[in-house]
């Protein structure tokens, strides 16, 4: 195995934490000597060790002289444990390969002191361990969380017939993929609409994995969301945003322990989405999927919130029906929500489709309630 495929090998174990680091990133690290893997590691959550030390741990005295490959630089600080650079260090490790350079202030310079250690370092850019950390380098420096835009539609962009009729547009694999996205991030959003249309549970039920909660979201506007809806009877906590208008009588129907309602004032009509982002940000929410419906989408994405998108693409035209995204869109196609870095992998019968918005100016908050 080459330097890339040590790396790869750590963006794996990284991996199996996926949703459960947040607000610290998702790092793996693998122990080399002698081209044999002599220990792995893996960050599992506030207040574990980091991926560096766990690695250590495993490989134990044979550490000394070996080579250590990171998904992400070194720490070079004291936070909630001793800064993974004096690990290294104390290990007499030969050398550190990185594949990210850490753009946190509080957190960097881990190379160059481990340069000053006498430790080799080298930094090789992957991609894949890039990708593992984009929630994570967002939220340094922006107010809400990183957004994903997931959507599950008909090759012509539709979600549900004119009746209404939604289930099932995408296979059972797409479904089950769909879960592993949702253990993915902290907060799962919908709007009122989907939650009268469907009633999801809104909760992650991925194969052969424990379940990790997330936050559930709705976007609603007039306090619709039934008092018995399944969403409150899976795990995890709920929050409502609502207007800052809304019926007291129904407040307090959907009041009880578990839920929180955010009363926010209005834009276009509705809570503003970007404030309601905001308040997911001040609540330690890393990241946001917006599952739907269309106006809740189209909304993101009018208002420039969307960062990444997820799509899953079914090999069927319907025709009329509802849009994945609606919203009013723009009237040029230069300011059109553009993708890159693209991934596009077959997921059963569907295809799955993965890209990043380019950058854009976005909404902004003004006021976090």
């Amino acid at each position: 195995m080459d330097d890339h495929g040590y790396i790869l090998r750590a963006v794996e174990l990284a991996e199996r934490a996926a949703g459960k680091t947040a607000p610290n990133p998702l790092v793996g690290c693998v122990i080399v000597r002698h081209d044999q893997i002599i220990g792995e590691g893996w960050h599992k959550g506030p207040g574990t060790p980091h991926a560096e030390p766990d690695a250590l741990s495993h490989a134990g005295e044979d550490a000394c002289g070996a080579t250590a490959y990171v998904t992400l630089e070194p720490c070079n600080h004291h936070g909630n444990t001793p800064p993974c650079t004096e690990a290294f260090i104390e290990a007499e490790v030969a050398e550190v390969v990185y594949a990210c350079a850490d753009p946190n202030p509080l957190a960097a310079g881990g190379a160059e002191r481990l340069r000053q250690a006498g430790v080799r370092v080298r930094h090789i850019p992957v991609v894949e361990a890039e990708r593992l950390i984009r929630p994570w380098i967002h939220g340094l420096s922006s107010e809400r969380p990183y957004t994903y835009a997931k959507l599950a539609m008909s090759l012509d962009g539709r979600t549900a017939t004119r009746t209404g009729d939604s289930k099932w547009i995408t296979g059972p694999e797409a479904r089950m993929q769909g879960h592993i996205l949702r253990q993915r991030t902290d907060a799962i959003m919908v709007g009122v609409g989907t939650v009268l249309a469907d009633d999801p549970s809104l909760d992650p039920r991925p194969e052969s994995l424990d379940p990790v909660p997330s936050l559930k979201v709705i976007m609603d506007t007039h306090l619709r969301t039934p008092p018995d809806a399944r969403l409150f009877k899976s795990p995890g906590r709920v929050v409502i945003f609502t207007s800052d208008n809304a019926s007291a009588e129904k407040y307090k129907k959907l009041s009880k322990p578990g839920v929180e309602i955010v009363p926010l004032a209005e834009s276009a009509g509705r809570p503003s989405l970007a404030h309601a982002l905001c308040c997911l940000k001040s609540r330690n929410c890393q990241s946001v999927m917006i599952e739907g419906g269309g106006e809740l989408l189209g909304a993101a994405f009018d208002d420039g919130l969307v960062d990444e998108v997820w799509a899953f693409i079914a090999p069927m035209i319907i025709g009329g029906g509802k849009p994945s995204v609606n919203g009013m869109g723009p009237d040029h196609l230069v300011q059109i929500s553009s993708l890159e870095d693209i991934i596009i992998q077959p997921c059963g019968k569907d295809i799955f489709f993965r890209g990043v918005i380019k950058k854009r100016e976005a909404a902004s908050c003004l006021q976090v309630s």
